[in-house]
């Protein structure tokens, strides 16, 4: 059998500092927002806390850079910016509706993204207040393009994606964190998430004419 060769240091340090992001996924799940710390993000880690220090700076910067990876706004798979890329030839309202679906699809899904989610509502800390103001940067992208296309126009666009973007996060905690329907769609089906797309498609329909 032929040996691993030894690939260097630097390897080693790829491989702790994704240990240490993928631990805060973890201690966010497992304990809350409230139990990151240094000590608690190293044990799960399997790692010393010397090395949060080494590679991160602070635990401060370590939590910032799982926030960033985990942000389905910012850098999340789908993310915004390739969707508007991808579909701004077929308008707005085709970029809008990609964006919220997706963000239903991944906000369902990551238990992570909803316990970052809940953090950011509950508590002001300088990590979530930077991660809303690169949202409103980009979201001044999108309102631009829209902004042309919808001039002279009596649609606020941006109430009626503040509202939809708002009853997204609202709709899926309200599920995970009390496993109950909501007027009565239960969002951990198939058919519940299926009826809430359906709907934010006919909301922006109706907006737009």
């Amino acid at each position: 059998m032929t040996k691993k060769r030894y690939q260097g240091p630097s390897n080693d340090r790829e491989r702790s500092t994704q240990k240490l992001i993928e631990a805060v996924g973890t201690v966010i799940k497992t304990k809350g927002y409230t139990g990151l710390s240094a000590t608690n993000i190293a044990k799960e880690a399997g790692l010393s806390r010397r090395l949060i220090t080494i590679y991160f700076g602070t635990v401060d910067s370590l939590i910032e850079t799982y926030v960033r990876s985990k942000d389905y706004w910012v850098a999340a798979p789908g993310n915004a910016v390739d969707l508007m890329e991808e579909k701004k030839q077929s308008g707005t309202k085709d970029i809008l509706e990609a964006m919220l679906i997706n963000q239903l699809d991944y906000f369902s899904t990551e238990e992570e993204m909803q316990k970052i989610i809940l953090w950011q509502i509950s508590q002001s800390t300088r990590i979530m207040k930077e991660i809303c103001e690169e949202r409103e940067l980009l979201s001044k992208h999108f309102f631009a393009l829209s902004d042309q296309e919808l001039q002279g126009k009596d649609i606020d666009l941006r109430a009626v994606s503040a509202l939809l973007v708002a009853g997204i996060y609202y709709l899926v905690l309200h599920t995970k964190s009390t496993d109950t329907t909501f007027c009565e769609i239960d969002l951990n089906t198939t058919e519940g998430l299926a009826r809430i797309k359906k709907a934010i498609s006919l909301i922006l329909a109706n907006t737009y004419q």
